[in-house]
């Protein structure tokens, strides 16, 4: 954990971080990916600062930590994202404008978290990283 001299923290922290699932099966350029990527983090986090304000916190003193992980298509996101909102996890489904690479409405990314690392590891901890 960081120390941020402005926040003294008025109790023990858990480790907080924010996982984002990326579908593999769509090819996207780096630029796209990197895009999408964006999208999920900045949804998952504002969703987080408004259901959890503490997560979303707590995750900020301790330097925003995330994580890339692989999916394998749209219906593992999907799952992903109905098992997240059961567990009252943080989450944004990302679906692309279509503007350029994909078609519009397709799903690309899942954010997950801010949150305790332990729960998002339930969810997540089986996917490897990008």
């Amino acid at each position: 954990m960081r120390y941020n001299p402005c926040i003294e923290p008025s109790r023990e922290m858990a480790e907080i971080k924010q996982v984002i699932v990326v579908r593999m099966d769509l090819k996207m350029g780096k630029g796209k990916l990197a895009a999408q990527v964006a999208h999920a983090a900045m949804g998952a986090a504002e969703e987080s600062r408004g259901m959890r304000g503490s997560w979303y916190q707590d995750w900020k003193q301790q330097g925003q930590a995330k994580v890339v992980v692989k999916g394998t298509g749209e219906a593992e996101l999907q799952e992903l994202f109905k098992k997240a909102r059961v567990m009252g996890l943080p989450s944004s489904l990302i679906q692309d404008a279509g503007r350029t690479q994909l078609e519009p409405g397709t799903v690309t990314c899942l954010g997950i978290g801010p949150a305790p690392a332990e729960l998002i590891d339930r969810l997540t901890g089986q996917l490897k990283l990008l």
